[in-house]
């Protein structure tokens, strides 16, 4: 009779070795070395399930990416069409200025100045027109009903005029909310645009229907911060000075403008306060018509260039927010990648190793 110096191994053996789970093999075997991580744990899923995910999270980050170079390179345009409209505001705020010296004495009646008891208020809210962009949306809509709120404490009636998609849905879906009008708003705004709205802003406050019109909307500050702001658009004061709700103005000719710049590899924002040059007209100069005349027909136009520079502000901070938040995305979907693959290596090995051990096993039962 023969004798294997090889162990044998009984039929009980090889099935209980062949029916042995790759995966519990090595949860087996490293119990008592390693704690498998709180990702591996969550994901059960099979090899190929692993492959198509991680295959899709690298489609999304691509995407992502994609936006965000999109978005930078649209604040880089929002940059260009500021930098471009302030020669006509810096001559405008000059003869703003020049032309009330002459009315120092005078007692000017111009619509848009002229204060009333306040009765009902129309609020002008800048919104977005798309998502994707973190909580720049919800942030000026919850300003917006902040807002509304003190109104009604206060016993003031309200309307409200809309700019931008999803502030258009937002009220439109909330039919106790008044609104006036909506307006759609754009990739890059125009003069044309601000005209509009001016137009319709314009005609509430002479009418009389309302006795004060506040803007709300996001101004921009940096890259990753932007403040939700309300500014009294009427009636405006003859020098144009901009006030906010709590009475704080800023003088028409002091003026600042970003600039989107690259800082050791990274984008950046620098804003830049300047003061606008208001040299004195020319002693000898006439007018040919009343200094009033000419004040009640340049005011629109501020009030048209306000509203323009408000709605630049609120695209540049739209745009910089969703750069934020597509990077944000981007790097969770980098990390969520990692570990994917890192619980997909973990299982394929696993399989080989238990495959290799099968196979050991079953040479050494024919042995």
């Amino acid at each position: 009779m023969l004798v294997s110096s090889k162990p044998s191994l009984d039929s009980s053996t090889l099935s209980f070795r062949s029916s042995l789970s790759p995966f519990q093999f090595l949860t087996n075997t490293t119990t008592n070395t390693a704690t498998p991580s709180r990702s591996s744990t969550q994901i059960q899923c099979n090899l190929r399930e692993l492959r198509d995910r991680i295959s899709s999270v690298t489609n999304t980050q691509k995407i992502t990416d994609a936006m965000k170079l999109v978005a930078a390179a649209k604040v880089r345009r929002a940059q260009e069409a500021v930098v471009n409209a302030r020669p006509f505001s810096e001559t405008l705020v000059e003869v703003l200025y020049n032309i009330n010296e002459q009315l120092q004495v005078e007692d000017v009646d111009v619509p848009l100045t002229k204060v009333r008891p306040v009765k009902k208020v129309a609020l002008l809210v800048v919104t977005g027109d798309r998502g994707l962009c973190g909580g720049f949306n919800n942030q000026i809509l919850k300003k917006a009903e902040a807002r509304i709120k003190q109104l009604k404490e206060l016993g003031l009636e309200y309307t409200v005029i809309s700019v931008g998609k999803k502030g258009n849905t937002y009220f439109t879906r909330r039919p106790y909310i008044p609104l006036d009008r909506v307006f759609e708003g754009s990739n890059l705004p125009t003069a044309k645009e601000a005209q509009a709205i001016a137009d319709d802003v314009f005609s509430l406050f002479v009418s009389e229907e309302v006795d004060k019109v506040e803007m709300l909307y996001t101004k921009f500050v940096s890259l990753v911060k932007s403040d939700p702001v309300i500014h009294t658009l009427l009636p405006i004061s003859p020098k144009g000075e901009i006030c906010d709700i709590n009475g704080t103005c800023v003088d028409a000719a002091d003026d600042e403008f970003f600039r989107l710049t690259t800082k050791e590899g990274k984008l950046t924002v620098e804003r830049d306060a300047i003061r606008t040059a208001t040299p004195d007209f020319s002693p000898v100069l006439q007018f040919e018509q009343d200094p009033a005349q000419i004040l009640d027909a340049l005011l629109p136009l501020y009030l048209n260039s306000q509203i323009l520079r408000s709605l630049q502000e609120s695209l540049a901070s739209e745009l910089a927010a969703r750069m934020t938040a597509m990077g944000a995305a981007s790097d969770n979907a980098s990390e969520i990648k990692k570990n994917l693959s890192r619980v997909y290596n973990r299982r394929r090995q696993a399989k080989i190793t238990g495959e290799i051990l099968e196979i050991v096993a079953g040479a050494n039962a024919l042995a």
